[in-house]
Parts: C-alpha cells; sequence; structure tokens
C-alpha cells in the first residue's frame, strides 16, 4: 500500500512538473513575418478615417469603434439598414476601412469595432474569460442600437466569430451573417498548416493553460499562447500574440459542425479562390453538409467582389 502512495504522488509530482514546463516553456515560437498580409495596406488612404467613439462593457472596460453615417438620403432613418464589421486577427477597425466607405456608399450605416484586444481596445492581446467577445458585443448592439436590417460582417478570424455570434442564443441580434474567408478551425479541411504560416501556436502552452484553467487556476492568463507573422509597425496599431482566452474566443466554438447547424439567420460566406491561408473549395461542401439556411462560394481574385445583402 505504502509503495502505491509513493507511486501515485510520484506520478502526480512529475505530471506536475511537465505541466509546468509546457505552460512555461510551450509558448508560441517567432515565425517570419507574410509581407503579403500586411502589404496591401500600405498604400490605403486614410485621410477620412472616423475618429474612434467608445461605448463601456459590462465590466467598465472602454470598447472603440467607428462610425460609417449612410451616404444615401432617406426621408426615414429606420429604413437605412446597418453593418457591423468584424476585423482578423491581429488588426483593428483600421483595416476594415475601405469596406466600410463600399458599405457607406452603398447606403447602409456601418460600425468598424476594435474587438476587445485590439486597436483602442486595449489592453492589446489580452481578455477576461471565454464568452467576453459575445458579451462586449452584445454590449455594443445594445447601447448604439443599430437601425434597420441589421448584419453582421466578420473577415477570417472575425468571420470565424461572427460564425461563433450566428450560431449562439444571441444570434437574433442580427437578421444577417456574412462571412468573408473565415477561420473555421485548425482541424477543419478549409484550413492549411498553421493557417499558411500566419499563426505560430505554442501548443503545449495552450493545452496546459487549458488544464488548469479547469481546475479554476487563472494565474497564467497573461500568457502568450499564439502569435502571428508580423513585422513592427508605426503606422497602424496591431496585435502581436493572444492570451488563451483571446485565443479560444475569437474563432468558432471547437466542435464547430455544432455551431454552423445551430445558425437559423440567413448567412452567406464569401471567399477568393487565390486566398493564401485557407482552401476556398473545401468552404462550400463543409456549409452545405451542416446547415440548409446559409450558401458559400469562392470568386476569382481577379475580380471585383461586390455584395448585396438582401433582407
Amino acid at each position: 500500500m505504502k509503495s502505491l502512495v509513493i507511486t501515485l504522488i510520484s506520478t502526480l509530482g512529475i505530471s506536475l512538473l511537465l505541466l509546468a514546463l509546457a505552460i512555461v516553456f510551450g509558448g508560441p515560437k517567432a515565425i517570419p513575418a507574410l509581407g503579403s498580409i500586411s502589404q496591401p495596406f500600405k498604400d490605403i488612404d486614410y485621410s477620412d478615417l472616423p475618429q474612434v467613439s467608445y461605448v463601456n462593457a459590462r465590466d467598465g472596460q472602454a470598447l472603440a469603434y467607428r462610425t460609417y453615417a449612410s451616404l444615401v438620403a432617406t426621408s426615414c432613418e429606420d429604413k437605412v439598414s446597418s453593418v457591423v464589421l468584424v476585423h482578423g486577427s491581429s488588426a483593428s477597425s483600421q483595416s476594415m476601412h475601405q469596406l466600410a466607405v463600399h458599405f457607406q456608399q452603398a447606403g447602409l450605416s456601418v460600425y468598424a469595432l476594435d474587438i476587445r484586444g485590439h486597436g483602442e481596445s486595449v489592453p492589446l492581446g489580452k481578455i477576461n474569460y471565454l464568452g467576453q467577445l459575445e458579451d462586449d458585443l452584445e454590449d455594443f448592439m445594445l447601447f448604439v442600437k443599430p437601425k434597420g436590417i441589421k448584419t453582421l460582417v466578420g473577415f477570417s478570424s472575425g468571420g470565424g466569430f461572427a460564425l461563433r455570434f450566428a450560431g449562439s442564443g444571441r444570434q437574433a441580434m442580427f437578421d444577417n451573417y456574412l462571412l468573408l474567408s473565415p477561420f473555421i478551425s485548425q482541424d477543419s479541411p478549409t484550413s492549411g498548416n498553421n493557417s499558411g504560416g500566419w499563426v505560430s501556436v505554442g501548443v503545449p502552452r495552450l493545452v496546459g493553460i487549458g488544464i488548469v484553467k479547469q481546475l479554476g487556476i487563472n494565474n497564467f492568463n497573461d500568457l502568450a499562447v499564439m502569435g502571428f507573422a508580423l513585422n513592427k509597425t508605426e503606422h497602424v496599431t496591431l496585435t502581436y500574440s493572444y492570451n488563451y482566452d483571446l485565443a479560444m474566443n475569437f474563432r468558432p466554438l471547437t466542435h464547430y459542425q455544432d455551431n454552423i447547424a445551430a445558425v437559423t439567420r440567413p448567412m452567406a460566406v464569401l471567399v477568393g479562390e487565390d486566398d493564401e491561408l485557407f482552401y476556398p473549395e473545401a468552404f462550400a461542401p463543409l456549409f452545405a453538409a451542416d446547415t440548409q439556411n446559409s450558401s458559400a462560394d469562392h470568386v476569382p481574385s481577379t475580380q471585383l467582389i461586390s455584395v448585396t445583402i438582401i433582407p
């Protein structure tokens, strides 16, 4: 009996040691920057970029967003539809500027968010608990009260988060969903290895923190579990790494098939055929298999993509 107890204690001690080593030393590795991700934004004219406004989330944190008022005159404000834009990983509302302007010129009221942990919604790279991003989006919607038919548009990881929201119990806060080259999962047939070299995941640390969080230990929440292939820049505010909660929240649920199947609102998915990070041809089968209420397509990258949202 005594030897069994000693064996169990030794096994537990070794397990705790390995867990500690995984958390301390198992973070993301530095990876070469992907110039193709940031280069297209270097020549964009931001002279007409709206100033940020702020909404206080339920925890008192100030969250930033930009407003693009509709440029089409109407006699009834409630007839103007609204679009809420969610940027991709590491980015901010500034990266959605051109898309926001096109929606604005089409007569829509547009709101571009700095998701918590990005842009002016500091601190960068961190949130406090899983589900906080959904709480933040709900707080934004209740405070701003966008008019008319409301559409949530998300790009890349933002598209994955839009899917997460679209398959949740709060999906009725929007009338439509549009996912642009959405990140679904590292295990999805749509994803390449490490998202085409864009992401470095510290798998040992990610797993280790996930285990200790199940035990109610949150002391390691500030540690980075994910890093991005970015160059340092002075022109835009970028987020270079994510903590555990942000990495796991800014995406669909782990069981993404259930997430897709739970969507009851109209949803469309668009991806360019030369997408560098994802496999365009895999999106349509994935969504067709899990829901009857969405459409997915890929379009030639040389063509100008024009999207019209119909209620």
